[in-house]
């Protein structure tokens, strides 16, 4: 299905629309990163590089600071909310309109409407956001390309509801397991019930006291939580085994490292195996783009809770914040909508910050 080109002299709410319109489910990009492409390279201010289906444009100023501004092109599937649709209370309706096609539009505004801005620019649109790690265009980037990523300060458009939220958390997840002996379950004392022999896991988790760390002036709570357990194999046998699944989320002064030391600490005893984590960033909002961003933008600022791509600018020594304009609860519903107005003043705030 042929698409029109992207029109970047729309305002970012009708600009919204359009890239709505682009059914762009993560691994069916293509389309949508042709047509950002297309339209950059049309601006004579911007370098443009591409990598798959991921766009990185550029000013080259020689202004004393670079800031990025990033967001995925991708959804999740479509629930029968594309196209989108306009309401009579200015309420933009479709998938990706709050996560975070709205996001991406003010990005390509700002990339057409500032080419004379005060610090030299990046902007990055990314891939398979929405899927699995591996396949996250913005880690392929900083793999690749990390010098197209080098800068002073990132802010990645993911909906904050237009506030400011700083850094996010790590997440780290464990299997922490348990053994025992099978048997029938007539004749219990025969065997050794693993389950039984996890309620010291669970025991710990319920005593556990979850710390708060003050990181530039924003609270991060942290919080470790079993969030599945496996065991058993029928009705009537005494279980060999039992797995809890745990996650730790970490506030972003705690390395992978450490925070796998401390869960580990925790359950000091069991076996515990590490099966996945990712680090947190830190807000960064002591460095004077950041403390420019937040008076210009005039938005409330809070940590964030959960983890964003932010980490990857953090892990390339790039101070990072969130902000855009849709409301994150609303990600990934079939009701996602944003309200055009809060686009429309996204982009006035970061055309003020990015001209004062």
């Amino acid at each position: 299905m042929a698409h029109p080109a992207l029109d970047l002299s729309l305002d970012a709410a009708r600009l919204t629309a359009r890239l709505v319109d682009f059914p762009s489910v993560s691994g069916d990009e293509k389309a949508l990163a042709d047509a950002v492409e297309e339209a950059l390279r049309a601006l004579p201010h911007l370098t443009v590089d591409r990598d798959g289906d991921a766009v990185v444009a550029r000013t080259n100023l020689g202004r004393a600071e670079r800031v990025v501004l990033a967001g995925h092109i991708d959804t999740v599937p479509i629930a029968d909310n594309v196209p989108s649709r306009l309401d009579e209370d200015g309420v933009l309706w479709g998938c990706g309109t709050s996560d975070m096609k709205s996001g991406v539009a003010v990005q390509l505004r700002i990339a057409q409407t500032v080419p004379d801005p005060g610090r030299d620019l990046t902007f990055v649109f990314y891939d398979h956001e929405e899927v699995a790690a591996e396949l996250n265009g913005l880690r392929r980037l900083a793999e690749r390309h990390p010098e197209w990523l080098a800068a002073d300060f990132a802010v990645l458009l993911e909906p904050t509801e237009g506030n400011v939220e700083g850094g996010c958390q790590g997440t780290l997840r464990v299997h922490v397991t348990t053994s025992g002996r099978r048997a029938h379950s007539a004749r219990d004392w025969l065997g050794e019930n693993a389950i039984h022999k996890a309620a010291p896991v669970l025991d710990r988790l319920a005593a556990y006291r979850a710390r708060r760390v003050d990181i530039d002036g924003l609270t991060y709570r942290e919080g470790l939580n079993a969030v599945r357990i496996d065991g058993g194999h029928a009705t009537n046998v005494i279980p060999d085994h039992c797995t809890v699944t745990v996650n730790f989320r970490f506030a972003p002064d705690r390395s992978e490292e450490e925070a796998a030391a401390h869960v580990r600490e925790v359950f000091d005893g069991f076996e515990v195996e590490v099966t996945d984590s990712a680090p947190g960033a830190l807000p960064g909002l002591s460095h004077p783009a950041a403390a420019a961003f937040v008076e210009a933008v005039g938005a409330e600022v809070g940590p964030k809770f959960g983890w964003t791509d932010v980490a990857r600018f953090s892990a390339l020594g790039v101070p990072a914040i969130n902000y855009g304009p849709g409301d994150p609860k609303l990600a990934h519903t079939r009701e996602e909508h944003v309200a055009t107005a809060a686009v429309l003043e996204a982009e006035e705030r970061l055309r003020a910050w990015l001209t004062a």
